[in-house]
């Protein structure tokens, strides 16, 4: 009996190993809407066309800013910038989701979901700085209208605009490396239809809660940072249109900050509800429904209303038309 027992502890000791087996994960499978299976073909028709709407408003208004040298300005480059960030952005998740929604396959390799979250985070944080920006175009507008031909002449527009994507994509750089800087185990599923921060780190074989801490305050100081300028900007600025002594010249210049404060609000709004949460406090459908709106809908919304809201936009998308029909005539 004696002898007999060693070989039964050394039988019993693999078996353990195996159960105590911690499964590296190799690839990620997108939930996405696979809990709406009946709903599919309709939410591809339906975001499909969208984003053709959206690619065709962005498209626009690149292309009349490009040929209309009445808009050749700093506020209108930095809206056919906003507009090019825009189309990127929406290349970066919408695609994907649409061939997942036709696929019976949800995969995506752990090297594909980490450039897409560098291009995703990149961009959407340069769409911050981006917006930042534009607010000083305006306060420097109004506030200093005769100065602003020198202080936003090209180089410095060049050289801000460098400096927004460049500030975008190191705080993505950042955030990406503290996410994928260790292995993935146990589930494969990202409870969402692209790669996202908090859905990812879930994922995570370390301890996750000091990296989504220090990714949260990172998210904090863009996101606010970037809204509390913003509002310096206005503050200055509704002091300058106080002052103003005509009803229509203060009606011109709040005119020129519409659009560009509808867009803040959306943008801002849904960044705060999603990034500004140490931990995620909803359901992840409830999520999912909220990046739907922020990755399909808010990039429609911008050129509908710079487009609609925007007199000199309006005005140079009809000369426009009237030019083309004109050669084709």
């Amino acid at each position: 009996m004696g002898l007999n027992s060693p070989p039964q502890e050394s039988h019993a000791a693999p078996e353990k190993q195996q159960e105590n087996v911690t499964w590296l994960v190799t690839e990620f499978v997108l939930v996405g809407f696979s809990n709406l299976p009946d709903l599919r073909t309709t939410l591809f028709g339906l975001f499909f066309l969208t984003y053709l709407v959206t690619l065709s408003g962005n498209i626009t208004i690149i292309t009349i800013i490009q040929v209309d040298r009445t808009l050749h300005t700093p506020m209108y480059g930095f809206l056919a910038v906003l507009s090019l960030s825009e189309t990127s952005y929406t290349l970066v998740t919408i695609p994907n989701m649409l061939a997942h929604l036709l696929m019976e396959s949800q995969a995506i390799s752990i090297p594909g979901c980490r450039a897409q979250m560098f291009f995703f985070l990149g961009l959407g944080c340069s769409h911050c700085f981006l917006l930042t920006l534009m607010g000083y175009d305006r306060y420097v507008a109004i506030c200093h209208p005769l100065r602003y031909s020198v202080m936003m002449r090209p180089t410095v527009c060049l050289c801000l605009g460098a400096l927004v994507f460049c500030s975008g994509f190191s705080v993505a750089s950042i955030e990406t490396s503290m996410i994928f800087s260790s292995p993935f185990c146990g589930s494969d599923r990202v409870e969402h239809f692209f790669c996202d921060i908090a859905p990812v780190l879930k994922l995570s074989c370390s301890e996750s809660a000091g990296k989504a801490l220090a990714i949260f305050f990172l998210s904090v100081l863009v996101v606010l940072v970037s809204f509390l300028l913003i509002l310096l900007s206005y503050a200055f600025i509704v002091a300058a249109v106080v002052r103003i002594p005509s009803a229509a010249g203060r009606r011109k210049a709040f005119s020129t900050c519409a659009a560009h404060l509808t867009v803040v609000i959306v943008h801002f709004g849904c960044a705060s509800v999603i990034y500004l949460r140490p931990e995620s406090g909803g359901r992840p459908d409830q999520d999912r429904l909220v990046a739907v709106f922020y990755t399909v809908v808010t990039p429609l919304l911008n050129p509908v209303v710079y487009t609609l809201r925007n007199k000199e936009v309006r005005v140079a998308l009809r000369r426009t038309l009237a030019r083309s029909r004109g050669i084709f005539k």
